[in-house]
């Protein structure tokens, strides 16, 4: 019987194993974790090429952009390159009608033209280290889960502040598999960052939202930016006085290119993945979750595309606003599919039965583990209803800019009412802020009107009346569910989406304070933010608590059975190395894609008139006379990307993809659509991350853009 259950458990050890492509690796584990693997696929570096801490090694050249997106470092002069959708805001910041930026695209000819952009970051990695110890001190089995959370709260405080004491570096702790693991991130943070240069639109955004999650694909979706710093080459706010950073690593990059089954390394920081989840919150997010937010975000960009293309003004103001909104309602049309064409819900199920026949076979482990899955089955029939309401509150409330922007009032209101006690404000401090704001830049009245119609039909119609806030309840009952109804008079009855009104209202904010915090707008929005605050939310992330506290166990449970296996964390923002081999894929019977495209397929895609299709004619005459230089394949055409089979998620866009020497060949922007379940679950015949060959993001820099005297700065390896 013992060495039946034992065959039986080394099948199931073989079935979940994890492929050479699947994963992102903490780099400070390599060592321990991947490098023989790494070598066996093809890597030539060493471990502590990748990562040290007392030397330079490649995640010194490692950036995260804007907080969101990677980059890396291409010169001794701080100079990066991102993705065009990463740097997309700041472009879009610096953009008017009369400099427009994101159609005619920016390049600074020297570094007096390069252009700071405010509150834009780049931070890199100084050390990561292991403080699981640290931070699980003085928690035992029977404190209650409040107590645990308080006490690893308080050592996580402690060892942040400890780690930046007396240095110029910031610091983070974040939790690893639901909390087994601890690591302490010392950063850098340069708060300096000037815009360098951007391709136009129509080359970096060529294929728009058509082509977005998409393969084959023929857009340079690359920026530049540079980081400054001061004199001791130490983060500094913005001043004239700094001076291009001097990083410890540049990046190298290979002119050579590559060949299908070449080893790829990604290096970033991807934002978040869910890989150890259940069936029970697989099913929730293919079945439920993902489609509704489908249906609203479908609704509000329709409207958003129907205004932009009615002038250049609401063009520009609503542009990274509606990139922001279709980025993800393409994604998770994509996840749910790939999902359902994996049937992935019912391989989860598959393993949860044999890891419970496992668990159940042996007293031990049947004593710790035997409720985890009735305990996450019920956790998730309570959760998901919230789960609804919080998608609701999210894709549906909050999406009417009038409300998320006039609720931010409430700490204005707030700060008047302790001066007006008495007691220490920062009201006067705060109200110079209020006036300093840039909402109507990036707003339109009409549009937000035909959106704020739509998401409270969608509201009403989705979310029963006993679910609702009792203020916005009962304005919809006394105008018998009547969005158009409603919108109307919340509109005619405002200070808070009017330019003139708004600015009116600032100037004698105190004088009139009582009637403005009975505007209809802010009396709603404020309304909707406290109910969901006091009534939805707590529970929410109580159960939110008690899932994560039950996904601990279970991947505890695994860890301890599959001793031997290599298990990587959840993605959760930080640092990652994930590798793979350039690959091309089959997305479905009868049709199989290459693993690279060219310049060839950009005049085939043209649409003239087209604005996601036209191209410009400059490149136009580049093609035509092939005058591609040094950046050509051998057969003569112009490579613009590549796909490979590196998990890769949210947060990797912009990171390097490295060949087997470490040098550039390309940076990471997208992920083909089947494959946007890899968050989820990894499939290795689907999932592919796409790249831009660095080789056109050289060729546009210099034939196209003029702007070669950037090349000179980098180390170009032939």
């Amino acid at each position: 019987m013992k060495t039946k259950n034992t065959l039986f458990i080394l099948s199931l050890i073989i079935t979940i194993s994890i492929r050479a492509d699947e994963g992102m690796w903490l780099p400070q584990l390599l060592n321990s974790m991947n490098i023989k693997d790494m070598k066996k696929n093809g890597l030539k570096l060493t471990a502590e090429q990748i990562y040290s801490v007392n030397k330079s090694s490649m995640k010194d050249a490692i950036v995260q952009f804007g907080g969101g997106c990677t980059a890396e470092i291409v010169s001794n002069q701080g100079l990066m390159i991102t993705n065009h959708h990463c740097g997309y805001s700041a472009i879009a910041y610096h953009s008017t009608v009369q400099k427009d930026y994101l159609t005619n695209g920016f390049w600074a000819m020297n570094k007096s033209e390069e252009v700071y952009t405010p509150n834009l970051v780049a931070t890199i990695i100084n050390r990561i280290e292991d403080v699981t110890a640290k931070v699980l001190k003085g928690v035992t089995p029977t404190l209650t889960e409040i107590k645990k959370d308080s006490i690893t709260k308080a050592n996580i405080k402690q060892i942040e502040k400890e780690s930046m004491a007396g240095t110029h570096y910031e610091s983070f702790v974040r939790p690893f598999f639901y909390g087994n693991e601890y690591y302490l991130f010392v950063v850098e943070t340069f708060k300096d960052v000037r815009m360098v240069g951007a391709p136009p639109s129509a080359i970096g955004k060529f294929g728009g939202e058509t082509d977005n999650w998409m393969w084959p694909r023929h857009n340079a979706d690359f920026s530049v930016f540079r980081i400054y710093a001061n004199k001791d080459n130490k983060p500094a706010e913005y001043s004239q006085d700094n001076v291009p950073y001097t990083p410890k690593h540049v990046v190298p990059i290979s002119l050579k290119g590559y060949n299908e089954g070449d080893f790829t390394m990604v290096y970033g920081f991807p934002g978040r993945t869910q890989e150890y989840l259940s069936s029970f919150a697989v099913d929730m997010i293919m079945t439920e979750s993902d489609p509704l937010k489908v249906s609203l975000r479908e609704k509000r960009l329709n409207i958003m595309s129907e205004d932009m293309r009615k002038n250049d003004t609401i063009r520009l103001a609503y542009a990274n606003k509606y990139a922001g909104v279709a980025n993800y309602y393409k994604k998770w049309m994509g996840e749910m599919l790939g999902l359902k064409k994996y049937d992935a819900v019912t391989k989860k199920q598959l393993f949860e039965k044999q890891f419970a026949n496992v668990i159940n076979a042996d007293p031990i482990m049947k004593g710790k583990y035997e409720n985890i899955f009735p305990q996450l089955q019920k956790l998730y029939s309570d959760y998901k209803i919230l789960n609804k309401q919080v998608d609701y509150y999210n894709e549906c409330l909050m999406a009417i800019d009038a409300f998320n922007y006039s609720r931010n009032y409430s700490t204005l209101f707030n700060e008047l009412k302790k001066k007006q006690k008495g007691l220490t404000n920062t009201f006067d401090k705060t109200l110079e802020e209020y006036k300093k704001l840039g909402f109507f830049k990036n707003y339109n009245k009409t549009t937000d009107i035909k959106i704020c119609e739509a998401m409270l039909s969608e509201y009403i119609k989705g979310v029963p009346s006993g679910n609702r806030p009792i203020v916005l309840d009962s304005f919809i009952i006394a105008n018998n569910s009547d969005a158009k109804k409603i919108t109307d008079f919340l509109y005619s009855n405002t200070s808070f989406v009017d330019k003139a009104k708004t600015e009116l209202m600032l100037n004698d904010f105190e004088k009139y304070a009582n009637l403005y915090e009975r505007d209809p707008i802010y009396y709603i929005a404020n309304a909707i933010v406290k109910h969901y605050a006091a009534s939805v939310f707590p529970q929410f992330q109580y159960d939110e608590r008690e899932i994560t506290e039950t996904q601990k166990l279970y991947l505890q449970a695994q860890r301890e059975i599959f001793k031997d296996k290599k298990f990587y964390p959840d993605a959760n923002s930080t640092l990652r190395v994930a590798y793979g081999k350039v690959n091309s894929y089959k997305p479905k019977d009868g049709v199989e894609y290459k693993h690279y495209t060219t310049l060839d397929g950009i005049l085939e895609k043209e649409i003239v008139g087209d604005e996601e299709f036209s191209v410009p004619s400059k490149l136009k005459e580049l093609f035509k006379s092939k005058d591609y230089g040094r950046y050509a394949n051998k057969d003569g055409k112009l490579p613009v990307a590549f796909t490979a089979s590196n998990h890769t998620t949210g947060g990797n866009s912009g990171s390097p993809v490295f060949n087997s020497k470490g040098e550039l060949i390309g940076t990471n922007f997208d992920r083909n659509w089947e494959g946007t379940m890899s968050d989820i679950m990894y499939n290795p015949n689907q999932c592919r991350n796409i790249v831009l060959d660095v080789r056109y993001t050289l060729f546009i820099i210099d034939k196209f853009a003029g702007a070669g005297y950037l090349l000179n700065e980098m180390k170009l390896v032939k």
